[in-house]
């Protein structure tokens, strides 16, 4: 599959939705002189060549109640048993990240809960899964940085 040039245009158009992805296409084609027509129509190109995916929305956790963070790390039995356990962890949707790792752990996730209570029922279900021999678990005292927007400026700066 070809790698998908951007140019000038495209990054501006980049820069301004990651920065916001519910600009309007009239503001964006206001800012870089440009017609609605050929926002959308660039958009729908990179939409189609796969580097646009879709838009995301980004919440407050602490002001929904769910400020509370750990990350877990998960031993299973058998290697073998990885997809398996992936499969139940996405059946709770307090785990909001999942990675399989190499080193100490054989799977690393993230969860949020409401507070300490509710962090040991989500764990509580995470042990119980079958292949799952056992966990370790970090308090996050703070998220000091969450912010993919520096990352995709950069990535996109780089095509």
């Amino acid at each position: 599959m070809p790698k998908f040039k951007l140019d000038d245009t495209d990054h501006k158009i980049l820069d301004m939705l990651i920065d916001n992805t519910r600009t309007p296409f009239t503001d964006i084609a206001k800012k870089l002189e440009i017609s609605a027509g050929t926002v959308h129509v660039r958009v729908k190109k990179m939409e189609e060549a796969g580097i646009i995916t879709g838009s995301s929305l980004q919440v407050d956790y602490e002001k929904l109640g769910y400020s509370f963070i750990a990350y877990v790390g998960i031993f299973i039995f058998k290697t073998s048993q990885t997809q398996f356990v992936l499969e139940r962890i996405s059946d709770i949707p307090y785990v909001t990240v999942a990675s399989v790792t190499t080193g100490k752990f054989n799977i690393f996730c993230k969860i949020r809960a409401k507070d300490t209570s509710h962090a040991k029922e989500i764990i509580y279900k995470i042990d119980d899964i079958e292949g799952v021999s056992r966990t370790e678990t970090m308090i996050s005292m703070e998220e000091s940085i969450n912010d993919k927007k520096r990352l995709l400026h950069s990535i996109f700066n780089e095509i």
